[in-house]
This record gives C-alpha cells, sequence and structure tokens, in this order.
C-alpha cells in the first residue's frame, strides 16, 4: 500500500486541535470517602455560616468589656466567675456587671459577653474570683459569626480536582455525596506482532507489552479508567476489526505502536478504510514524531509511538489535555518552570525536543537534569523523570546554564508553554 506523504505541524497547533475536539461526560453522585481525584460537576456553596456562632479562639474568659474600664496592675479588677464550658456547650447564663464565663478554644460566647481575655493575662483568686489588670475592648478575641465565610459563598468551582483540603471544605458543609463528572472510559490497544504478555518469558526477537501499563496508570494519574483491551497483530484486517470493536466500549481510543512509515505500521490506512476524520499524524518533535490523533464519529483516536518514551511523552502532551478538558478541569497542562539547563544539548535539531529530567532545586534557583538514555526507546529515564525539558527546534543547540522551559510531570498548568513563547519556536 503506498504511503502517503505527512504533513508536519508545530507541537502547539496539534495541542489546540486536540483541544478543539469536545465531548460531554455525564455526572454521577459518590460518597464522600471516595471523592478524591475526581473532577467537581458543580459549583459548591457554604452552607452556613464560618464560624457559625460567636466564638472564642482561646482559652480564656468571656467578659464585658466595659467591666475592665481603668483596670490596671495597680487597680486591678475582679470578677465573679458564675460558669464554666468547653466547646461543643454553650452556657446556659448571661453574663452581667462583675460578672464572667470561663471557656475553652472554639466554645460560644454566652449571652452578655462581649469580649474575651486569654487565659495566661488572667489571675485566678479562687475558684470564682479572676482579677484583670488591662483594660479589654468590645470584641477582643472573639472570632464573629461568618467572619471566615457567609452562608451562600461559592468555594470550590464546578471542575476543581478533589484534593484533602477540598474533602476539608465539604465534609464541613455536610456535602456526604458529591456530584461529580464520570470518569472518562479510554480504551488501550497495543500493536506490534513482537509483544509478549508481562508475565510471559522473554524469547528472541519478542518484548514485553509495557506501554499499555504505562499508559494505564497515566490515565488513572490524568483522572480516567483505563481498559486495557489486549494486543494486535502485525495485520491490518486484524488490526482494523479490533480498533472498530474496541471503540464501541470506550470514550477515547488510544493505540501504541503502528503509526510509523514501515510496512506493517497499519493506522494511517485504518483511519482512512474507517472514515475518521485525522487531525495530524506527523509532529515537529523529538520524541514521538510521528504521533496522530483523528476523530470517528464524536470519539478521538490517539495512535502513540511504539517507542515507550516517545509513547509516554505523546500521552503527557495530547491525551492529558483532551480529557481534562472533558472533565471540565480549569488546568489541563503540565505546570511549567524557567529552570537552568545542566547538560550541553549542542546538536542541532528542526524537531522541538522533549527531555526526560528532574527539577532540582538549590537555594531558591531551580535546574533540570537530564536523566537516563535520550532515545525515544528508552525505559529507564522515564523511572526517574519528573519533567520534560523543552528545547525548541530550528536553533544551533543549547548550551548548559541555559533558560529553558520545564514542563512538570506532577505539576497542573492552566496555559500551554505557546503562551509564554513565540508559537513558532515550539
Amino acid at each position: 500500500m503506498p504511503i502517503e506523504k505527512r504533513k508536519i505541524i508545530p507541537v502547539w497547533e496539534a495541542v489546540r486541535s486536540v483541544l478543539d475536539q469536545t465531548f460531554e461526560l455525564p455526572t454521577e453522585t459518590i460518597p464522600l470517602e471516595e471523592s478524591d481525584n475526581r473532577y467537581l460537576a458543580e459549583d459548591i456553596k457554604t452552607t452556613h455560616d464560618v464560624p457559625p456562632f460567636d466564638r472564642s479562639p482561646y482559652d480564656g474568659f468571656a467578659i464585658r468589656a466595659e467591666d475592665t474600664n481603668g483596670a490596671s496592675k495597680q487597680a486591678p479588677v475582679i470578677l465573679n466567675v458564675i460558669d464554666s464550658i468547653g466547646a461543643g456547650h454553650v452556657s446556659e447564663k448571661t453574663v452581667q456587671e462583675g460578672e464572667a464565663v470561663r471557656l475553652m478554644t472554639g466554645a460560644a460566647i454566652p449571652k452578655g459577653a462581649n469580649a474575651v481575655i486569654m487565659l495566661e493575662l488572667v489571675s485566678e483568686r479562687d475558684s470564682v474570683h479572676i482579677e484583670i489588670r488591662r483594660t479589654v475592648l468590645p470584641g477582643d478575641n472573639i472570632s464573629e459569626q461568618g467572619e471566615d465565610t457567609e452562608q451562600g459563598t461559592q468555594i470550590l468551582k464546578k471542575g476543581s480536582k478533589i484534593h484533602p483540603g477540598a474533602v476539608a471544605l465539604l465534609a464541613t458543609f455536610g456535602y456526604e455525596r458529591v456530584k461529580v463528572m464520570k470518569k472518562p472510559v479510554v480504551g488501550i490497544l497495543a500493536t506490534g506482532t513482537e509483544l509478549l504478555d508481562v508475565g510471559e518469558e522473554l524469547v528472541p526477537g519478542k518484548i514485553r507489552n509495557s506501554n499499555a501499563y504505562m499508559i494505564a496508570s497515566q490515565i488513572k494519574k490524568i483522572g480516567g479508567e483505563p481498559h486495557i483491551l489486549g494486543k494486535l497483530p502485525d495485520d491490518f484486517e486484524q488490526t482494523y476489526t479490533g480498533i472498530v470493536s474496541a471503540l464501541e466500549r470506550c470514550d477515547v481510543l488510544i493505540t501504541t505502536g503502528g503509526v510509523s512509515v514501515g510496512d506493517f505500521d497499519h493506522l494511517p490506512a485504518i483511519y482512512k478504510k474507517m472514515g475518521a476524520k485525522l487531525l495530524f499524524n506527523k509532529i515537529a518533535m523529538r520524541p514521538g514524531s510521528v504521533t496522530s490523533a483523528a476523530d470517528y464519529k464524536g470519539k478521538l483516536l490517539f495512535g502513540l509511538s511504539g517507542n515507550p518514551s516517545a509513547c509516554f511523552v505523546g500521552c503527557e502532551l495530547f491525551v492529558r489535555p483532551y480529557l481534562l478538558n472533558a472533565l471540565n478541569a480549569d488546568k489541563v497542562h503540565l505546570g511549567v518552570l524557567k529552570t537552568e539547563l545542566q547538560e550541553d544539548f549542542l546538536k542541532p535539531n528542526p524537531f522541538t525536543r522533549f527531555v526526560r529530567s528532574r527539577v532540582e532545586w538549590r537555594g531558591s534557583a531551580p535546574f533540570s537534569v537530564p536523566v537516563g538514555l535520550d532515545k525515544s526507546g528508552s525505559v529507564s529515564s522515564l523511572a526517574e523523570a519528573n519533567a520534560l525539558i523543552v528545547l525548541p527546534g530550528g536553533t544551533r543547540g543549547w548550551e548548559k546554564g541555559s533558560e529553558v522551559t520545564t514542563l512538570l510531570l506532577d505539576g497542573e498548568g492552566s496555559v500551554w508553554p505557546w503562551d509564554l513563547a513565540e508559537k513558532s519556536k515550539l
């Protein structure tokens, strides 16, 4: 079958074309304790004031501030302690002139009191009398009802990722069940007659199918539900049938391998036979220049490289923003950081390079240190990397000490580097 000439597009254009494709996910309501790392399907508002009543932020005594007018070391004021309460309790007594109520941190301010004096600023004469040697002002040491948040205030936006702090807010306001976006179901198919299952013994000419499990892990981290659908041999008809069948069981389909230009790389022709709308099949990037994407009846197919590092990078750059966009996430890209390059890359390259690396901090300065073998088929570098150094193409190379854009694999960002640099460089 003749191979069609591929049109090379810049990375930013490929990302943009993916984000132009949208699909709607349903929502589901789940128990709060199962909501970690899910994405909210609605805005969350406070159901009451915080604090819900006037309360004491300290251990101390609730008093009438006017009873301390003129108090000093030479002329202390003596008050009668009429009650003692802890957090979760409310005094049934009303503070009158010359009286005080002992209370613990978090306790409600009793009626009649308008200030709190901290325990360490009071001398206790006996079990029912205290001595105050300073003037206290109305409102001192009182956390007023609603001073933190008023009822009806929006505290979490639709699309927010639920993390421990968000769980604390949801629990505070009684959200026992939470409405979230349903996880997108992502099918994963590996192509290649050379592939073995993970548990099979190695034989000459064969390799284990690591890509499918790597991609599944990435999908979980992104927020999707991966389904490993097996592997397909290097046969056009079997691969075609397998892909069409797999699309019936998922929202998005990822294939690994079969996207290059060899005799057994059938995916470009399969897209054509299916009638899928091709978004791209050649990107000016290394690794993963043959990464492809196509739309088939509203479902996106991602064709990632069979080389592990190229496959990994393609998933982070293109699959990640597509899925997070569907989840209504406010941050769909990898976080962006400017770092100092710690190794020479002097070879000119017409394509943008994404180098597996580690970001390290020395004092307040971030450095990016390449890790492992910088080849698309390298696996070991993926275990150590926490970032991707971005080296725009069309340059004479990069020297150690250069400032470079770095994408954080464990960070979230609302912008892609094209918003931080000229589009033509990416």
